[in-house]
């Protein structure tokens, strides 16, 4: 079993500008994820804040448009990309929002 790091891609609102009925939607919408998802799911991970990039040269770039992660244990890359099923995340149905799954390796 290996684990898979989800990295979260799109123009997602910020929660802190979500109404208290549109919080709770989604926290509904992920709570029934990570329900199915159950014992696979190793860090249900957290939404990211405040971003910088600094460059090998030292100068800054534009932050990419990452909004969090998960972390989930999976027998592969297919399995894990099944895993993705049902995400909120992937709701929208547009193309605006993507989830990058990469295998995490032993140090």
């Amino acid at each position: 079993m290996s684990k898979y790091l989800y990295l979260y891609h799109g123009p997602a609102t910020p929660m802190d500008q979500f109404t208290p009925e549109q919080s709770e939607e989604q926290m509904r919408a992920w709570g029934a994820w990570m329900e199915r998802v159950g014992p696979a799911l190793a860090d249900a991970g957290a939404p990211f804040g405040s971003r910088d990039v600094v460059a090998d040269d030292g100068s800054s770039a534009k932050p990419s448009d990452q909004n969090g992660y998960t972390i989930v244990e999976a027998e592969n890359l297919e399995a894990a990309r099944r895993l993705t099923d049902g995400h909120p995340f992937l709701s929208e149905g547009k193309g605006r929002f993507s989830v990058e799954i990469f295998e995490l390796m032993p140090m």
